[in-house]
């Protein structure tokens, strides 16, 4: 089920106050609004690369056992 908008943004910024604190997910915010970026392009270049889905996920399920 896809999620609206509204529930979309406030469950995304639940997520970078949990990972970031409120000062620093703002400041996140803040720049992507600034600066000319296409996040998209960027997550393809630089997100990941080289990494199987195997080893995202056990990245991601390390960092989840740290919190």
């Amino acid at each position: 089920m896809m999620r609206n908008d509204i529930v979309l943004r406030c469950e995304a910024m639940d997520a970078l106050i949990a990972a970031l604190g409120e000062v620093d997910a703002e400041r996140f915010i803040s720049i992507v609004n600034r600066d000319i970026f296409d996040y998209t392009e960027w997550r393809r270049d630089n997100l990941c690369k080289g990494m199987t889905l195997d080893e995202i996920y056990e990245d991601a399920a390390a960092y989840e056992a740290k919190a």
